[in-house]
């Protein structure tokens, strides 16, 4: 395969962190109207509605070997239900900014799962000790009195939030594993409509009862998120996968939650000293997590096996 030009990366690694750094606010405005998981399932419906189009218009060729196939299942589960779920669910009480601080702890979960599926990726003593550095920083933020981000129901929904990184730290090492050679659309698009499927069953089971509010924020918010916040994103992201080593593209981690505080902040959502002490060593962590030795000036890209 043929490498892409640094430019190109670049510009994909920004509007990216752009992107994605804005979602986390979006994501609560669409909760004031729509649901939960029925907010998950049609997000990711409408995405996959739309890159399966794509995939039909471009004539391309998915879904011909048994490897792609079983990729397909663990995305979708990992990727777009587990993870988005439990996103979605924590932030109705979970102030943004913190759901993206929790978040970030994403690139130490990578360097975890890359360590054991990734021989070119193992740990290194540096990763090792910004690991350790990190969930220091998650121990920091869970010292906080979370009456004063919103209420009781918030440490629990922030302990649970750390379910969501983790899952998606395990499908992108997945996808790397063995995701080679595979169009960006074919571990977005189908994934995406298995995501949206087992959160629209979620959704029948759990959200019955619930009334919809299909007000201009909420419909707006939906359409961002599905087109911008995935049908874009995602595509972006795993042609980004196949030309970056895993470890240094999860630094749009390290990005992100910054994007998302500052936003946050301009919604006045509520934040402490502690949270920001924590979100520091998570930041400091991950830096040492994604450490690969060199100067910054080495490439990131790298040859799809």
């Amino acid at each position: 395969m043929k490498r892409p030009g640094k430019l190109a990366i670049s510009i994909a690694f920004v509007v990216l962190c752009l992107i994605w750094g804005s979602t986390w606010s979006v994501i609560q405005i669409g909760l004031e109207g729509i649901p939960p998981f029925s907010g998950v399932a049609l997000r990711f419906a409408i995405a996959a509605a739309v890159l399966l189009a794509l995939t039909f218009l471009m004539r391309l060729r998915i879904g011909v070997s048994r490897r792609e196939r079983v990729l397909w299942i663990v995305n979708g589960l990992l990727s777009f239900a587990v993870s988005y779920g439990v996103v979605y669910w924590s932030e109705q009480w979970v102030p943004s900014g913190l759901a993206a601080v929790l978040f970030a702890t994403y690139p130490l979960f990578v360097a975890i799962v890359a360590h054991f599926l990734l021989p070119s990726e193992s740990l290194t003593r540096p990763e090792a000790w910004g690991i350790l550095a990190g969930f220091l920083g998650v121990g920091v933020i869970f010292s906080e009195d979370f009456s004063a981000l919103g209420g009781e129901g918030v440490a629990l929904a922030a302990a649970v939030m750390l379910l969501s990184p983790s899952a998606a730290a395990v499908a992108s090492v997945v996808v790397k594993r063995w995701g080679y050679g595979l169009h960006p659309f074919s571990l977005t698009a189908v994934p995406m409509a298995i995501g949206a499927g087992a959160a629209g069953l979620i959704a029948l089971l759990t959200e019955r009862g619930r009334s919809f509010e299909w007000t201009t924020q909420s419909v707006g918010a939906l359409l961002y998120l599905a087109l911008a916040g995935s049908a874009v994103t995602f595509t972006l992201y795993y042609w980004l996968l196949a030309h970056m080593p895993a470890k240094r593209l999860a630094l749009i981690a390290y990005i992100i939650p910054v994007e998302a505080v500052l936003i946050g902040a301009l919604r006045d959502e509520p934040i402490t000293a502690r949270v920001i002490a924590g979100a520091v060593l998570v930041m400091a962590g991950v830096a040492l997590a994604v450490h690969r030795g060199g100067t910054g000036a080495e490439t990131v890209v790298e040859e799809t096996p």
